[in-house]
C-alpha cells in the first residue's frame, strides 16, 4: 500500500490548494505543487465547465463538505467525542473541528510517516496542535500492530462515541482489500457506545459519459487506476452493512449540502454506524 500512497500524494497537495483558495484551511497547510498543480489542471477545469458544465473543485468541495456536515450533527447531539482520520493527508478537517470544538472533542489525524510529518511540521507552525488534536503515523491497510487502527483505537477512551473518516481513499483501493478495510473499521468502532464511519466514494456510472471522463481524467491525475466497485447506492449499503455496519446510507454529493455547485452529483457520502439509530 505504501506505493499505491505514494502514486495518490498529488491529489493531497492538490486538494489542500482547493480548501485554502474556498477558506477551508490555513494557508500552513498550502505547499507549492498543490499551487502548481492547481495551475496545471485549470485549463482542464475550465473545457469541462465549458463542455459539460462541471469541474473538479465543485465535487472536492461537495464530499468534503457533506463528511463535515455529518460530522457536525454527531458531534452536535452529543455522541461523538472522538474522531480518528484515517490518510488525513493535507485535510484542513481536524485543524477547522478544533478550531470549533476545542477540548469537547479529541481529533486524531492520521497517515503514512512521511505525510504525518510533513502534516505535523504544518499544524505546529499554525499553532494548531494540543492534547485534544495530534497527529500520529498509521497505515489504514495494516490490519493489526504497531501503526494499526487496532492499536490506535485500544488507546481511546471506550466510554465516548467515536468517528472513523476516509476521505478521498476508497477508489485507490482493489475492492478485496476495500471490504476488508470495512470489516476492520466496523469492529473497531463496535467497542464504543456510539460508532460512526464517514466517506465519499464514486459509483460506477458507465451511463453517464461526464463521469465516465471525469474517472480517466482522475485515473491520469494519479497515475494510476481508479477502482469503481458499485453501480448503486443500495448495493454499497448492503456490502457495509454485511461487513459488519449495523446501518449505513449512501447520499449523493449534490444532495449533502446546500446550494451544491455543479458536479456535486459525482461524488456520494457516507455514514455507517455501529450502533442503532435513536
Amino acid at each position: 500500500m505504501a506505493g499505491g500512497t505514494q502514486r495518490i500524494s498529488p491529489t493531497a497537495h492538490y486538494t489542500a490548494e482547493v480548501w485554502a483558495r474556498n477558506g477551508l484551511a490555513p494557508a500552513e497547510l498550502r505547499t507549492l505543487q498543490g499551487r502548481l498543480l492547481h495551475l496545471a489542471l485549470a485549463p482542464i477545469n475550465a473545457a469541462g465547465q465549458r463542455r459539460f458544465g462541471l469541474s473538479i473543485e465543485p465535487f472536492l468541495l461537495a464530499r468534503h463538505r457533506g463528511i463535515d456536515a455529518l460530522l457536525s450533527s454527531a458531534i452536535d447531539a452529543g455522541e461523538i467525542g472522538q474522531v480518528v482520520e484515517l490518510a488525513a493527508g493535507l485535510s484542513p478537517r481536524g485543524w477547522r473541528f478544533h478550531q470549533r470544538y476545542g477540548a469537547r472533542i479529541d481529533y486524531i489525524e492520521t497517515d503514512l510517516p512521511e505525510m504525518a510529518a510533513r502534516k505535523r511540521a504544518a499544524l505546529t507552525r499554525a499553532g494548531d496542535l494540543d492534547d485534544h488534536h495530534r497527529v500520529t503515523a498509521l497505515d489504514a491497510t495494516r490490519p493489526t500492530g504497531p501503526g494499526s487502527l487496532t492499536e490506535l483505537v485500544s488507546g481511546l477512551d471506550p466510554k465516548r462515541g467515536t468517528a472513523i473518516i476516509t476521505e478521498g481513499l476508497l477508489n485507490y483501493l482493489p475492492r478485496g482489500q476495500l471490504l476488508g478495510t470495512w470489516t476492520r473499521f466496523a469492529g473497531a468502532l463496535a467497542g464504543f457506545p456510539h460508532g460512526r464511519y464517514y466517506s465519499d466514494l464514486h459509483l460506477d456510472d458507465r451511463s453517464s459519459r461526464p463521469v465516465d471522463l471525469f474517472r480517466l481524467a482522475l485515473a491520469g491525475f494519479v497515475r494510476g487506476r481508479v477502482e469503481l466497485h458499485f453501480t448503486s447506492t443500495a448495493e454499497v449499503e448492503q456490502h457495509l452493512q454485511s461487513c459488519g455496519f449495523i446501518s449505513a446510507s449512501v447520499r449523493r454529493g449534490d444532495r449533502s449540502i446546500p446550494d451544491p455547485a455543479p458536479g456535486a452529483e459525482l461524488v456520494h457520502v457516507i455514514e455507517a454506524r455501529t450502533d442503532p439509530e435513536s
